[in-house]
């Protein structure tokens, strides 16, 4: 079993973050910022599919696990991902039992599911099919977002379908689907997020959420939550900007030659 893997399963508390911008040199600035992982946002990032590889790849430099979160259910995306190298995948808007059984039949090896074998850059381009084989299964971290009324509702039977890893909470999605958007919807996401994670933990499973600052990461912790993808290159890049140009004009007002 990997490393990231353990540490996913066995719930110890780990800290990412989305890489959205489609260049390795993104991806190393990241990697080299203490995060315990990236996750390749492949879902709502312009990346291509060939650029997934390449950002694998920087991650892997680091040594710092790369996940990627596909656009979908598509078994092929799932494959796509994983033959780069990628540690993981996180499939979105999971909402039934099916769709979660589906996620790990695609992410695991026969006989535990129904994966091609490709001599992609995970297996050596062909020359190491056996040996990435033999240790896939245990490796690949396979983690399922809910964020929809239906997955809300079903979530007792998608916590129990076995070979799940991460039940991981998409706050922003939820609250458009459960139609708690904004300060008059935060008591009913909130419910809505704990009960998530709630029943994530009862059945033994890793439970994950999107914090988008990290005051927010605690009051999740508190429940049982472990997985936290913090912002995004995007976000960190604006925010870092916007600070320092706030600090450059204060600056300047300071000396009168605003």
């Amino acid at each position: 079993m990997s490393e990231f893997r353990q540490k996913c399963i066995g719930k110890t508390s780990l800290v990412g973050s989305f890489a959205a911008i489609p260049h390795p040199v993104a991806v190393e600035v990241m990697a080299q910022s203490g995060l315990d992982f990236v996750c390749i946002d492949w879902e709502h990032a312009q990346v291509s599919r060939d650029m997934i590889e390449t950002m694998v790849r920087a991650a892997d430099v680091h040594r710092v696990p790369a996940m990627v979160r596909v656009p979908g259910h598509a078994p092929e995306a799932i494959q796509a991902a994983l033959d780069s190298g990628a540690q993981g995948v996180l499939i979105p808007r999971v909402s039934t039992a099916a769709q979660a059984a589906m996620a790990v039949k695609a992410s695991r090896y026969p006989p535990q599911g129904e994966r091609g074998v490709g001599p992609g850059r995970a297996a050596g381009y062909g020359y190491r099919i056996p040996e990435y084989l033999a240790g896939a299964n245990d490796r690949i971290v396979v983690a399922v977002q809910v964020e929809t009324s239906e997955g809300l509702a079903n979530i007792e039977v998608i916590a129990a379908v076995d070979g799940v890893d991460v039940i991981f909470v998409g706050p922003g999605d939820l609250s458009v689907s459960i139609d708690a958007i904004g300060p008059k919807g935060a008591d009913k996401l909130t419910y809505a997020i704990r009960r998530i994670i709630g029943v994530t933990v009862a059945h033994g499973r890793t439970s994950g959420i999107f914090c988008a600052k990290p005051q927010d990461v605690a009051q999740w912790a508190a429940i049982g939550a472990s997985f936290f993808v913090l912002a995004s290159d995007t976000m960190f890049l604006g925010a870092g900007a916007a600070a320092g140009a706030s600090a450059a004009r204060a600056e300047l007002a300071r000396e009168g030659r605003s």
